[in-house]
């Protein structure tokens, strides 16, 4: 099962996770990892952030980086839920959940959603900070991250 999502509003992180786990026996692991947003970035303080996407080419592009994942591990199921609009400091922004019958296979797929979310979902982030207002680039660490999946 693949669920993706992309919303305003909050979501409840434990609701989530017992929602893809629930009521499947075979599912031995789940692995999760939620962003947060940071109150700074590069030295400067972050008050708010904007996220902006498209609507349904973002879901197209996290459905197809799911569906890598699922054919490349065993997975029972997994869910993506990214949050858009206006954040701020402590808000969860993405919820990446991986459910599996053994944890390796989990731990590999949720890092890799993660890594390839970064990296090639339309997602743009204004943030707001004590200086004013800027867009933020691609850290070249996440590409670094994207990178290393294309070996394996």
């Amino acid at each position: 099962m693949i669920d993706i999502r992309v919303q305003a509003e909050p979501f409840d992180i434990a609701a989530e996770q017992e929602g893809l786990w629930r009521g499947q026996p075979r599912v031995g692991a789940l692995v999760t990892f939620v962003g947060l947003m940071r109150d700074m970035n590069q030295g400067d303080r972050v008050g708010r952030m904007l996220l902006e996407h498209y609507p349904g080419m973002t879901e197209k592009a996290l459905l197809a980086i799911a569906e890598e994942a699922d054919n490349r591990w065993d997975l029972q199921g997994i869910r993506v839920l990214h949050r858009v609009g206006d954040l701020r400091p402590q808000d969860p922004i993405v919820l990446v959940a991986v459910t599996s019958t053994h944890r390796g296979e989990a731990f590999r797929a949720c890092e890799f959603l993660i890594d390839y979310l970064k990296t090639r979902a339309p997602f743009w982030k204004k943030e707001i900070t004590d200086q004013g207002e800027h867009w933020v680039d691609s850290r070249t660490t996440d590409e670094a991250a994207a990178r290393r999946w294309k070996q394996e």
